[in-house]
């Protein structure tokens, strides 16, 4: 199966399938922040420094899964992921230490990498066409926000009726039901050049680490993990905590959402809501537009948004407000970045190239989750950890502008 001129093709569907229900689990785990803190008495930064970890291995074990997926077959590694990801689940299931927990993360950090943006994008940008390229990339990303959608609430209702040890068991069944889809996972026949195909990943790679415009972007997606972790793990128990009030008669009162912790697990899918629109506009801006200004663009964005916040009263609409402008902010910078990445370095390798800048996007992530829990320990807030993500988003709106965005077999010529 070569590249289609289709929009939508069995490949894409089923690549959507897999990172929505990837990425609503998740993006649930900050939901357990407290109730695991809670039970065993422990210190916010224990579970937060398991989650940070988690996104290290993610990131990791992403070019790892990259470089398995172009060996061996992409619906092989996608396999090996999801055993991976429900055997880590399951084990955490029954951790009652710190210790056990932050290493079965490893565990469920890989699983995610196997399931995740890295082999996934790497195959659907494979199975389309030049002119779908960057939509079909924005569409999958896009899939992840449904999950992030469905995936707090969820979380936050099973506790509700449930142990959180019985929510991560259900959940490790779930993540094995995305080898269902396997079969529309048709791996397409390279549509790389003649001179991609003749070129090893060793090759490649000494190219790649050559480019500065390589190095730049693998700095710039430090900022979005960054973002992106510490929110994710922590917006939910800041919302609970610092949040004004929900007013018996308001209109959020009157769906349901009467305490700050629901609102904090709704915000969350609102932030996946807000993305989904955003991204897709991001993938057809991509083919427009150069992807580097898009970029510079989307971090500036996502400074004034967290300043904004940050600096104003939290109140219950502030909340909704946030999570609506950084959600349409949120994983924009996914079918650009990637779509970059194929762009200047070609297809043959895409996703070793993307998985060794998604890991900076992890350590980014592994630095806003651990940094969240170990400095609220410290002082009892969160302020501190705003204002760095504020500080590194400026910075990653500054580096994305030098990048060059010809292809580099062009530019060599």
């Amino acid at each position: 199966m070569r590249a289609t001129t289709a929009l939508f093709t069995p490949v894409l569907l089923g690549g959507c399938i897999i990172i929505l229900i990837s990425f609503a689990i998740r993006a649930s785990f900050g939901v357990f922040q407290i109730p695991i803190a809670e039970e065993f008495g422990w210190l916010r930064s224990e579970f937060s420094l398991a989650i940070a970890i988690q996104n290290l291995a993610w990131g990791v074990g992403q070019p790892i899964f990259g470089a398995i997926a172009e060996k061996i077959g992409d619906r092989k590694a996608i396999v090996i992921g999801a055993f991976t990801y429900a055997l880590g689940l399951l084990l955490s299931s029954f951790a009652v230490t710190p210790e056990a927990h932050q290493m079965f993360e490893i565990i469920v950090g890989f699983g995610i990498a196997g399931t995740g943006l890295g082999v996934i994008l790497a195959v659907v940008g494979r199975a389309s066409s030049d002119e779908n390229r960057s939509m079909s990339l924005a569409i999958v990303t896009a899939a992840g926000s449904g999950g992030q959608i469905f995936g707090p609430p969820i979380a936050e209702y099973l506790l509700g009726i449930m142990s959180w040890q019985m929510v991560f068991i259900g959940f490790a069944g779930v993540i094995l039901t995305t080898l269902l889809v396997l079969p529309m996972m048709r791996t397409p026949a390279n549509d790389a050049s003649k001179a991609e195909l003749e070129e090893s990943l060793g090759q490649i790679l000494r190219r790649a680490f050559r480019d500065p415009s390589y190095t730049l972007i693998f700095i710039g997606f430090f900022s979005c993990g960054y973002q992106l972790g510490f929110i994710t793990a922590h917006f939910p128990a800041f919302v609970t905590e610092v949040c004004g009030p929900i007013l018996a008669g308001s209109l959020l009162h009157g769906i349901g959402i009467t305490t700050t912790s629901a609102l904090g697990a709704i915000a969350i899918s609102l932030i996946g809501l807000g993305n989904i629109i955003g991204t897709l506009a991001a993938g057809w801006l991509g083919n427009r537009y150069q992807r580097k200004y898009l970029l510079a663009g989307i971090y500036t964005l996502r400074t004034i948004v967290c300043i904004a916040f940050i600096m104003t009263p939290m109140t219950p609409m502030t909340v909704l407000l946030f999570s609506a402008g950084m959600g349409s902010l949120w994983l924009a910078t996914v079918p650009l970045t990637s779509g970059l990445v194929a762009h200047i370095y070609g297809l043959r390798y895409m996703g070793t190239l993307f998985g060794i800048i998604f890991f900076s996007h992890q350590l980014g992530s592994f630095m806003g989750v651990w940094l969240g829990g170990r400095m609220y320990d410290l002082y009892g807030d969160y302020t501190a950890v705003w204002w760095i993500g504020v500080a590194v988003g400026a910075f990653s709106a500054i580096v994305h502008l030098p990048v060059r965005e010809e292809r580099l077999q062009v530019r060599s010529a």
